[in-house]
This record gives C-alpha cells, sequence and structure tokens, in this order.
C-alpha cells in the first residue's frame, strides 16, 4: 500500500519527526498520568503488526492509539480498524492524520473517543483482533475488560511494561505468577512474544516493554461456576499469597474449616498456596463453595464466558 502525504522510509507510517510534529501542533505534551509514551519507529510498528498476525480480514480494536503511530501500521494490514481513545484532543486529531496519511483507507478506520474500561458497544463488525500500546498504569484492567466484553475478540497482542508481561504470561509456580496470570488464562492461551527497548518511544520510557500474544479458547474453563465465581476465589487466593491456602481462603468461605472443606472437595491441598494452582483448580474450588464438598450455590451473577 503506498498511498502517503510522505517520501520518508516509512511510508505512510509515523516517524519521530513526524510524532514530534504532530503533538506540537496539537499541543500536546505526554503525561504520565495518562501513560503515554508513542512510538516513533516505523519499523516497531510494522513488527508489532507482524507478531500480531493480522489478517486482510480482521476488525481490529485498538485502545489508546494516540497520535496515530500504530494506528496506520493496523490500517495497512486489517481490514477496519476502531480506535478507542480517551484523550479529548488525541481523539479528535486522529481522523485527520488518518485520512491526511493513507486516504483509501480511511472510511475503513472509527474512532470512538471513550474511556476503555467503560466501552461496552463498538461501530460497525465486530472485532476480531485485539492490537495495542497499553498505558502501564491500567493495561491489565483494560486488557481483561476487553476479553470479558468482545468474546469475538479471537488474537490478541499487546504492548505493555515488560513487568506486566512477565506477569501475564507466567505459568503455575513461577514468583511472579498472579492474578493477572490466572486471569487472562481464564479467556486465552497467553505467552509472551518479544521485547520492545525504550528508544522507539516518545519520551522513552523508565522501564522496558514486552508483548504479550492472547489466543482465545474455544471455551472457557468446564466448570458450574460463574466467572464470576471463580475470580473471586482467585483474588482471595492472592491478596494474602504467602498464606496457605486453608487461611487465605478463609474469608471467602466464611471460616478457615469451611475454606478446607471446600479445598478438599475440590482436589486442592489446603496446605498449598495460589501460586501453585492453575485456572481450572481455582474453578473447581469455586464450584464447592458453601456446601462443603458438594457444589457451591452461585453467589455472584456473571457468565463464563
Amino acid at each position: 500500500m503506498s498511498e502517503s502525504s510522505t517520501s520518508d522510509e516509512s511510508g505512510p507510517l509515523l516517524g519521530p519527526a513526524d510524532v514530534r510534529e504532530l503533538a506540537a501542533a496539537l499541543g500536546v505534551r505526554p503525561t504520565k498520568q495518562r501513560g503515554q509514551n508513542f512510538v516513533i519507529d516505523a519499523n516497531t510498528v510494522r513488527r508489532i503488526v507482524r507478531t500480531a498476525g493480522v489478517r486482510p480480514d480482521d476488525v481490529v480494536v485498538e485502545v489508546g492509539p494516540g497520535l496515530g503511530s500504530l494506528t496506520l501500521g493496523l490500517l495497512e494490514a486489517a481490514d477496519r480498524v476502531t480506535a478507542v481513545e480517551i484523550d479529548e484532543v488525541l481523539a479528535a486529531a486522529l481522523p485527520a492524520t488518518v485520512a491526511a496519511r493513507m486516504p483509501g483507507r480511511a472510511d475503513r478506520f472509527a474512532l470512538v473517543h471513550q474511556d476503555a474500561m467503560q466501552v461496552t458497544e463498538l461501530p460497525g463488525a465486530a472485532p476480531t483482533a485485539l492490537v495495542a500500546n497499553l498505558p502501564y498504569n491500567v493495561a491489565v484492567p483494560v486488557l481483561l475488560h476487553m476479553l470479558a466484553t468482545f468474546p469475538t475478540i479471537d488474537r490478541t497482542l499487546v504492548m505493555v511494561q515488560a513487568e506486566v508481561a512477565d506477569r501475564l504470561a507466567a505459568r503455575p509456580g513461577n514468583k511472579v505468577y498472579g492474578v493477572p496470570s490466572v486471569k487472562a488464562n481464564w479467556y486465552a492461551e497467553v505467552k509472551r512474544a518479544g521485547s520492545i527497548g525504550r528508544n522507539v518511544f516518545w519520551p522513552a520510557p523508565n522501564v522496558d516493554s514486552g508483548l504479550v500474544s492472547l489466543v482465545r479458547r474455544t471455551a472457557p474453563p468446564e466448570t458450574t461456576a460463574t466467572r464470576d465465581e471463580v475470580f473471586a476465589v482467585v483474588d482471595a487466593a492472592f491478596a494474602q499469597r504467602r498464606k496457605t491456602l486453608r487461611a487465605a481462603l478463609s474469608g471467602w468461605a466464611g471460616s478457615a474449616a469451611a475454606a478446607e472443606d471446600a479445598l478438599v472437595a475440590a482436589g486442592v491441598s489446603p496446605q498449598a498456596r495460589g501460586e501453585s494452582l492453575t485456572v481450572e483448580e481455582f474453578a473447581r474450588i469455586a464450584e464447592h463453595k458453601g456446601l462443603g464438598g458438594a457444589p457451591g450455590i452461585r453467589q455472584a451473577k456473571g457468565g463464563a464466558a
């Protein structure tokens, strides 16, 4: 695709000078509050799109497009792109950037000016992929919200702080395995998909970044418990992660004895710790709340999508 108002090697994508020029024209100064670090390297953008496996028939949703660096790369590869942007100035400017640099694809782009955590529907066809450079401070809740809200998202690739990437992709027994690891694994098969250096951003962050790939499971773990019930067990187990599950789940179950009953019924050692359990084991525990070994009564609303 050659549509572009530029002639440099980045083609229609944004290079360092383009990013700074756009920011200056808009009076934009990246803020730590919103975790704004704009990608300034076209090769990195194309690497992200390639790693995400974006196909010509994909409808991609992007969260936090900023000035449009990744947006333009996604438009090169996908059928349609919908970007969700909370910043009023950036949201207002992005359609014009797309129209100027990729006029032939502008009708394939849609913008939603909203907080991603509040988004419950998107215009046009249902999204098939999520690709985003997520702000470090809200990466995990945004990712989980999008996966829960849009079950048609089959493939996800997010760029997050390296430490967050490690947590999302961690396996049971790993010292950084925790709530993000288990909840992400409820929805998808999760793995690290690469590392990103600091010098491809403006301003350069104080931490390295990592790519995380999530391929949605054909179905969530088989269980009679709801997702909310399973996640309640996960939250309780890791709220006091140094304690045994018998102690950590005592508040969730109503007492340490009730927690032990549920654990034994689920085939999990009461002396185990949350960091050793799979999402399937958390689901089994959730099934046995309240009845000392019989499948538990549902305490919360929420589907298993």
